[in-house]
């Protein structure tokens, strides 16, 4: 089933109305300088199911599309930062993440591609001079923090770059307003949860504008709170919850025609990298949960407790490589605009998987540019939403 992409063509003529609203909707809301999302397209529904405010993927990026990549990033930074002439990255600690340190070094060239001085480095990265990518060593900056004021060389830079998640914290040197995207959107404080509470009245706005049921726009989700898998009676009842929600989804897809059995994510609501996931198909597999796999859905990054659980509908992909192995669109946004893609593949997944796991591979639109046809506009369209929705986020916090 198909229902979304055979309504592209009336997307397609309300394009003028879109961009009007979207225009409006940016001349009020701030977006953030960068963020990256996870599309689901199951054909009969397209939707964010993850959104990141601190993406670690640049490297991922295609070669085409770093002119318009450093165009916004440039546009952002003269509008926050007028006269702005050094751009300090503070990046994660991931030493040993080859992968990551290559997503730097790529930040890093766009910042200077847009003509700004560029350095890399933060306090816990004390004593090492360079971090080792899978294209040679990343050079680092001795960075200090003296009286809450974060200093590179002894000197205070223009403008910081955060690219670090802030799991525990860590906020020292970070209180200026001279940091984008704002600190108080690393993961110590903020939820998944908060994002689709600020991106479904969006959607539905939109959905409004083309004419299609908001529901094939965005997952269905309940939240978990307070630790509760760990106190039986709770988890019961979480059961019996689950069991509901699974249940109305059934009711959805047979009155439309899906032929799908539905699932629930069970997402830590906090955090990224994939961890701290479950797929169940009832409320019993969480009554009988291994304790290797409670731990492992316990688990957050850098060994962080995990509290609450965002409960999703799980989206199928029909996106797939011709030897069938399941694709879901990253986009890439920067300054509120839909700049890269690249997609996620994992061979070792089916369609209704978790992709970001570590036998994910990944592959730009130059490489395949078959998927870029792949409803396309739609998934630019609710990327875009979802920044707006961290936009929303980032204010409120």
């Amino acid at each position: 089933m198909t229902f979304v992409h055979d309504l592209s063509d009336i997307l397609d003529e309300k394009r003028d109305e879109i961009i009007a609203w979207m225009n409006k909707k940016r001349s009020e809301i701030d977006v953030p300088i960068y963020g990256s999302v996870d599309i689901r397209d199951a054909g009969w529904k397209i939707a964010v199911v993850d959104a990141n405010q601190f993406p670690a993927g640049f490297n991922n990026t295609s070669e085409s599309d770093l002119p318009n990549l450093t165009e916004r990033i440039a546009a952002h930074i003269e509008r926050h930062q007028p006269g702005c002439k050094w751009v300090h990255i503070y990046p994660e600690s991931h030493t040993r993440n080859q992968g990551y340190v290559e997503n730097l070094r790529t930040l890093c060239q766009l910042v200077e591609r847009a003509g700004y001085r560029c350095t890399v480095g933060n306090p816990e990265l004390d004593g090492i001079d360079s971090l080792n990518g899978i294209h040679g060593p990343l050079p680092l900056d001795q960075v200090d923090v003296v009286e809450d004021v974060l200093l590179i060389q002894g000197e205070q830079p223009d403008f910081i770059l955060l690219n670090n998640d802030l799991t525990d914290g860590g906020l020292e040197g970070l209180t200026a307003k001279r940091v984008l995207p704002s600190p108080q959107m690393g993961w110590y404080r903020r939820k998944k949860s908060q994002h689709f509470d600020y991106l479904r009245p969006l959607v539905e706005e939109i959905s409004e504008i083309i004419g299609i049921d908001p529901w094939h726009l965005i997952c269905d989700s309940f939240v978990s709170e307070e630790k509760c898998l760990e106190k039986e009676t709770c988890r019961i009842q979480l059961a019996s919850d689950v069991d509901v929600f699974l249940a109305t989804l059934e009711e959805r897809y047979a009155a439309l025609g899906i032929d799908q059995k539905p699932v629930a994510y069970i997402k830590n609501n906090r955090g990224t990298y994939g961890l701290g996931i479950m797929i169940v198909t009832s409320g019993e597999q969480l009554l009988n949960l291994s304790n290797r796999k409670m731990k492992k859905l316990m688990y957050g990054k850098g060994s962080s407790d995990t509290e609450d659980f965002l409960i999703q509908e799980g989206v199928p992909t029909l996106m797939k490589t011709d030897s069938g192995s399941p694709v879901e669109p990253v986009v890439y946004l920067v300054d509120g605009d839909a700049s890269s893609w690249f997609y996620r593949i994992n061979p070792k997944k089916d369609e209704m998987g978790n992709l970001n796991s570590p036998s994910a591979q990944f592959i730009t639109s130059e490489e395949d540019p078959s998927f870029m046809t792949h409803a396309h506009n739609w998934h630019a369209l609710l990327s875009e939403l979802s920044m707006l929705a961290m936009g929303l986020e980032s204010a409120a916090l």
